[in-house]
């Protein structure tokens, strides 16, 4: 019996993907036009596919009599499968990463994020419709927050396998869905187990940054990245802020969670136009336990993750500490604000997000990732220390404080993205994970450390605390150099320059001398477009 080859997917250099026979998912294969691709079950070699809708007549020959067509059951099903012809995906011209389509992704990031953040603000009133205590409607905040880390830990690592454009409209779909229910329920029992499902599923900004690192080439990485997570910052402000203007001034708090309904669904519709259907990184399928066992691996063998994962806890839990007991400062004595001003205090830092991307490309895209972090945590030290040591007596000490925070978390979280998006780029989404776990523990121990230093001691204990925090994240940079492969030394140098910049392009080079992209947008075709 005569064995037929099959032509594997291509890898990075370097690169596996990882196949079991036994659990293993197979993602959809698709052509230019969006349709499913089906193999014929006689023989492989004999390339024989089926179109939804339109057999070939030489797949009636091959095939089984009793052979499904796989046609779409129903028009609904039909639209959704069907792909518009600028979102369609040609390996010979693959769609150019553009600047509208980054800003179009910041966007998808700031109105799904903030699902999970609406309700911050308004679970007094919540707790007053479902007549509940208020420590049992503040159980809302945290299903919410506790299903989005289950949704990051269990379902972001499958961008790794499935075709990203279906994977995100589904789960965005999905979620309005759930959302729908939120808006119109009247048991407080349905609406704490949809609130945990719809945190479950708000994954959508965790997708969108590994897709960026994909498709920005290096020199640009660092600027790109920098829209989505000012989006996503913005998402978090805008949900507090939205929600406790609604609350207040409509006739019913559920209005803001119709707000969020329908940005959901505009998300979708512009997301389902111009999302390009980019293939899957591992279309041989991959083993879903295996793959969740990769995201310790990682941890433990990626020295660069592990370091710019631990830089992240430990400003996480500043930032978050900071956040938690600013309230109980601001509303003692000296100052005894009321809540509309202590929530004025997040507008400080609109600023700082909206210029992210502006010193992204002018900094972070122009130097090592890790000098760009140290940059971030020295001006966040400066600022903590003032907001520590006169806050007490001095509204200047928490302002100042906020800036630098913002500033410099800013400057740290983008440079360590734009760094560990070069690590396995098949495995993204799991770096991704990886990342974000560890973040994730910050803002848990932030939380409970500076709440309980603040009942010791006050601000000051909080601030000193968040001191330290800075230091050891300012250790931890210096024990491992740039360009060190291993866990700690400085190998290659401090050089500030990165090394994957392409060489400066004169006006007396001709046009087969310019220097090529370079990094892994040469290698895949996508390149961002300046339009």
């Amino acid at each position: 019996m005569a064995e037929h080859s099959t032509e594997k997917p291509s890898q990075a250099p370097g690169e596996t993907s990882e196949t079991d026979d036994s659990i293993a998912f197979k993602p959809k294969q698709l052509d230019s036009d969006g349709h499913e691709t089906i193999q014929s079950p006689i023989s492989e070699s004999s390339s024989a596919s089926v179109h939804r809708g339109d057999i070939t007549e030489k797949n009636t020959r091959n095939a089984p009599r009793d052979a499904p067509t796989n046609q779409p059951s129903s028009l609904l099903q039909r639209a959704w499968n069907w792909i518009p012809p600028q979102a369609r995906y040609d390996p010979e011209n693959p769609p150019k990463f553009t600047v509208w389509l980054n800003i179009l992704f910041g966007f998808a990031a700031c109105f799904t994020v903030s699902n999970l953040y609406y309700n911050q603000a308004i679970l007094n009133k919540i707790a007053e419709t479902f007549e509940v205590s208020f420590e049992k409607a503040s159980s809302i905040a945290t299903l919410m927050q506790a299903g989005y880390a289950c949704g990051m830990l269990f379902i972001c690592p499958l961008g790794d396998l499935f075709l990203r454009r279906p994977f995100i409209l589904t789960l965005i779909g999905f979620t309005g869905a759930m959302w729908l229910i939120l808006c119109l329920t009247s048991s407080f029992t349905t609406f704490s187990a949809i609130s945990f499902i719809c945190g479950f599923t708000t994954v959508t900004p965790q997708l969108m940054l590994p897709l960026v690192g994909d498709l920005a080439p290096p020199q640009r990485r660092a600027s790109s990245l920098a829209i989505v997570v000012s989006g996503l910052s913005l998402g978090v402000l805008f949900a507090r802020i939205l929600g406790g203007i609604l609350a207040s001034y409509t006739s019913s708090w559920r209005n803001i969670y119709w707000f969020g309904f329908g940005v959901q669904a505009l998300v979708l519709i512009l997301l389902y136009i111009f999302l390009p259907n980019y293939p899957s990184k591992n279309p041989g399928g991959m083993n879903y336990f295996k793959m969740l066992w990769s995201i310790g691996v990682l941890l433990v063998t990626e020295p660069l993750l592990v370091q710019a994962s631990f830089v992240t806890f430990f400003l996480s839990a500043v930032f978050q500490s900071y956040w938690t007991t600013l309230s109980f400062l601001l509303s003692s004595p000296p100052y005894e604000y009321t809540s509309v001003v202590i929530g004025l205090f997040g507008l400080i830092g609109v600023i700082v997000i909206l210029l992210a991307p502006v010193y992204s490309r002018l900094v972070i895209d122009k130097v090592v990732p890790l000098f760009s972090a140290l940059i971030g945590l020295f001006f966040e030290l400066a600022g903590v220390i003032v907001g520590t040591f006169i806050g007490s007596f001095n509204v200047a000490g928490p302002i100042v404080q906020a800036i630098c925070i913002d500033v410099g978390s800013q400057f740290t979280q983008i440079a360590n993205r734009s760094a560990i998006y070069g690590i396995q780029p098949l495995a993204r989404n799991r770096v991704n994970t990886a990342y974000m776990v560890i973040a994730f523990s910050g803002q848990l121990t932030g939380t409970a450390v500076g709440n309980r230093l603040y009942a010791q001691g006050g601000w000051v204990y909080s601030g000193s605390c968040s001191i330290a925090f800075i230091g050891a994240a300012i250790l931890l940079c210096v024990l491992r150099g740039p360009r060190e492969e291993g866990w700690i030394g400085w190998t290659g140098g401090w050089a500030i320059r990165r090394d994957d910049l392409p060489p400066p392009q004169t006006k007396d080079m001709i046009p087969s001398e310019k220097a090529p992209v370079s990094g892994e947008a040469a290698k895949t075709g996508h390149v961002l477009s300046e339009s």
